[in-house]
């Protein structure tokens, strides 16, 4: 099966969202005919491929994808926050120092215990400069780079975290990659990128594609996202006990389900194998195909139970049988590297991949698509292996993202180009193994550890993870000391804080967070964090504007009415008010009071109206903070409330009294109603 040709003229690759995603920032990939090779193979493009991988072995998928998460990712601190019995065996002998004074890091943030932390930072700095331990090194890169009792110093940072990643930490890695795309060095970021989507793609299933489990943002706005904070509340929340209660009951849906949950660690639970095969046991006893074909998953990978690939072909075949099309993806990879059959069979391999790909199965035009690149029992055929790709990338597969950066990387079917492939390439790493970050500051969120969600909320922010930047710059604004922020020799202070949110919003505006460019531009509209400055203000609301902020829109309208970092245009004032309304509805009180303001102003310009109205922004502050200050001291302002509540009260007993006395005085006389006597 052959993808349409007209994906060649105009091609618009949306990376779509899993169902089960949990929060997704959409990722658009424009390409043109500029970008394709007019040529489907030469001598070149053969010595660039060769050179990197090879043409005849199925190699995306080798011996580590069986490994779990704290393998393929050294120095993760997954047997902290989800010990077994694998995790917990890695935290022994040499490593046991080091998760001991990860612990202790951990607890002094969520007890706020200053001596604790300093004791914990000594020992980081011991381990890695004594005896070069390179997670230790990554560790302490990082306390260099938040300023967390050590100076802060991003050149510091920076060669501890160059140290550590060639001793093999893939989260310092993460962050050089991220710091050289920062700086525009696109040439040595795609290459860190690139190994680093490489062990991503090895952590995801071989017959479909794994659910997004991108970093959830907790706020919404200024205010804190509950709609959906509620769904990750794990056994606690009520949906899952609902949930949980229908599978006990003998629902298979309810038992994949939450075998699902359980196997990737959605929802707020704790990723348990052993509990996921369980659920997943228990549902296709009752005939569920989806449970078969993770079933089948579960023992090509070996997660939880010993593999057995031969179980594996067993449950990906019934799954099949019950026309679940993407198990087709997991018996062609059986087929094409020969486990749980005879020999392999390319042949068989292709039949079940264009299955796949015949039902619009994403994982199958993908997996043909590394067929016709390396010549994998065809023809090799660069073009034709490139279009697969993108079709599969069109609907959303990581790993088609992951060949078309490589193609990208190499000038390989696509013209050479090294930004577009560090954007795909950190796309497919940041949901690597170290993502795990994600949860368990989510998890110490919602558990009120706001301390501990900080810190690691910023140790992904360092990794380039936006949504993390700005949940940690949203900590620090909305929980101020409770956020246990901490500087070089203590607790930060408020203009230290301000500060770090102030770095953290930049950085996610930078990576595209509107609500961040916002934010930037109220901090230097206002002077907070820094010193006032209405032009780079500007520049950040216009930032914003680009991606259709109304708050933006409306401020670059005031800010020409007003003269302040703009020219004074009352022209271009009334159009930014206008766009501010068209892109949401609800800015037509502000808009309508802009406008009427902007009339005044072009046609009373010497009137004390306009002397007024430009004083307004010097009042309003004062009577926000006598609200706050008087009115809203807990206090006054229950004595307030007792007074108003006793003021509506009399109200109500007077109103009462009168009405009463209304109706006696129209009450007609005993005598009026009596019958005169005959």
């Amino acid at each position: 099966m052959r993808p349409p040709l007209k994906i060649r003229i105009g091609l618009f690759l949306l990376l779509s969202v899993y169902p089960l995603s949990l929060v997704a920032r959409p990722f658009v990939l424009v390409l043109s005919q500029d970008d394709l090779k007019d040529v489907s193979t030469t001598p070149a493009d053969s010595d660039d491929l060769s050179s990197s991988e090879s043409q005849s072995e199925w190699d995306e998928f080798g011996d580590s994808d069986s490994k779990p998460d704290h393998q393929l990712d050294p120095g993760s601190w997954r047997p902290i926050f989800e010990p077994d019995s694998s995790s917990s065996a890695a935290a022994n002998g040499e490593m046991a120092g080091y998760y001991e004074v990860v612990e202790k890091m951990l607890s002094a943030v969520t007890n706020g215990e200053i001596r604790l932390m300093e004791e914990a930072a000594a020992e980081i700095e011991a381990a890695a400069t004594e005896k070069g331990n390179p997670h230790a090194q990554s560790l302490l890169g990082f306390l260099f780079g938040m300023g967390q009792m050590r100076e802060m110093s991003k050149a510091k940072a920076f060669l501890y975290h160059h140290f550590a990643a060639q001793g093999g930490s893939l989260q310092s890695k993460m962050a050089l990659a991220y710091t050289y795309s920062r700086q525009d060095m696109y040439d040595k970021a795609v290459k860190l990128y690139a190994e680093l989507a490489e062990v991503a793609v090895n952590s995801f299933l071989i017959s479909k594609d794994s659910p997004v489990i991108e970093p959830v943002r907790i706020h919404n706005g200024a205010e804190e996202n509950k709609d959906a904070l509620r769904k990750f509340k794990g056994e606690e929340d009520e949906d899952f006990q609902i949930l949980e209660y229908q599978a006990q009951k003998g629902n298979a849906a309810a038992m994949y389900k939450i075998g699902l949950f359980y196997y990737f660690g959605l929802r707020g639970l704790r990723r348990d194998y052993v509990k996921a095969l369980s659920w997943f046991s228990k549902a296709v006893e009752k005939g569920e195909p989806r449970s078969m074909e993770l079933l089948g998953e579960i023992y090509a990978r070996g997660a939880g139970v010993e593999r057995n690939y031969t179980k594996a072909l067993k449950w990906l075949t019934l799954a099949s049988r019950q026309q679940l099309y993407s198990a087709y993806n997991g018996m062609g990879y059986l087929y094409v590297k020969g486990y749980g059959v005879e020999k392999k069979n390319y042949t068989k391999a292709k039949e079940y991949f264009e299955k796949a790909a015949e039902n619009e199965e994403p994982g199958g035009h993908y997996n043909l698509g590394v067929m016709f690149l390396k010549g994998i029992g065809v023809k090799r055929d660069i073009r034709l292996a490139c279009q697969y790709f993108i079709v599969a990338a069109n609907a959303g597969q990581p790993k088609a993202f992951y060949q078309l950066a490589k193609m990208f990387q190499t000038g390989v079917g696509l013209k050479k180009n090294l930004p577009m492939a560090t954007a795909l390439y950190k796309l497919v790493a940041e949901r690597g193994p170290w993502s795990s970050l994600s949860r368990w500051a989510l998890e110490s969120y919602l558990k009120g550890d706001v301390g501990k969600a900080f810190l690691l909320y910023s140790r992904m922010a360092e990794m380039g993870y936006e949504i993390a930047q700005s949940n940690a710059a949203w900590i620090l604004d909305k929980y101020g000391e409770r956020s246990m922020c901490v500087g070089e020799s203590g607790f930060c202070g408020d203009a230290e804080r301000h500060q770090r949110a102030h770095a953290l919003w930049w950085q996610a505006s930078e990576q595209g967070n509107e609500h961040a460019a916002l934010l930037i531009g109220d901090a230097y509209y206002y002077g907070r964090g820094t010193e006032r400055d209405y032009e780079r203000a500007a520049e950040a609301y216009m930032h914003a504007k680009s991606q259709s902020n109304a708050q933006a829109m409306f401020n670059l309208g005031y800010m020409h009415e007003h003269g302040q970092g703009l020219p004074l245009d009352l022209h271009l004032a009334k159009r930014y008010y206008d766009q501010a309304l068209e892109v949401d509805s609800t800015a037509k009180l502000p808009v309508t009071l802009a406008l009427t303001s902007l009339w005044i102003r072009k046609n009373y310009g010497d009137s004390f109206m306009v002397d007024m109205i430009d004083s307004l922004p010097e009042v309003y502050p004062r009577v926000e903070a006598w609200v706050e200050n008087v009115i809203m001291e807990e206090g006054n302002a229950t004595i307030l409330t007792l007074f108003v509540c006793l003021l509506t009260v009399l109200y109500l007993r007077e109103r009462q009294r009168r009405n009463v006395g209304a109706v006696v005085a129209h009450q007609p006389n005993e005598q009026d109603i009596m019958p005169p006597p005959n």
